[in-house]
């Protein structure tokens, strides 16, 4: 193995749960998920020598969300359009919500169910800040927006969470 081999492996394998984890939600399928962090990895490996350093796990990130957007505008279009709704986008983001107690209330089935009903750019944001624990300027660095948007993003994607999570409840009682 060569020294830029084994530097790339140093510096991005630490990451690839991270990476898969991401193309997870973002595609809601595993196996798709595998081959787009695979290709991801291909592309960071290729384009390595252009990496000036930094952090890396945002760098990557950036890869595998970009790889997996071009692949859903391929093959699942309609999920990258995301209806608007003027109540849900112009909320209050401060005010109070039930969103931790229903989340720490609702089974891991249920959860995961009603993340995958989100859009994809509110699975994004939330899978960023809540599952990978990203800063928000780590989020905004990787989706290439601003903090506010990102701000007010996870503010509806939680709020939708929500909403998707009392619904869930709804229909099982």
């Amino acid at each position: 193995m060569d020294e830029a081999s084994a530097r790339f492996e140093q510096m991005f394998l630490p990451h690839l749960d991270a990476a898969h984890n991401l193309a997870r939600w973002l595609t809601r399928n595993g196996h798709d998920a595998e081959d787009l962090v695979q290709e991801s990895y291909l592309r960071a490996f290729r384009f390595f020598g252009g990496f000036k350093g930094g952090d890396s796990r945002s760098w990557l990130l950036t890869i595998v969300r970009n790889t997996c957007y071009s692949w859903l505008q391929r093959n699942r279009r309609q999920e990258l359009e995301t209806p608007f709704d003027e109540e849900m986008h112009t909320s209050d983001p401060q005010a109070f919500s039930p969103e931790k107690p229903l989340l720490a209330n609702a089974d891991g089935q249920m959860l995961q169910q009603a993340l995958e009903e989100l859009p994809v750019t509110f699975r994004e944001i939330l899978v960023l800040r809540e599952l990978e624990g990203l800063s928000y300027k780590e989020i905004a660095d990787i989706a290439g927006m601003p903090i506010g948007t990102v701000m007010s993003g996870l503010a509806r994607a939680r709020k939708r969470l929500r909403e998707n999570l009392l619904n869930a409840m709804k229909k099982e009682s």
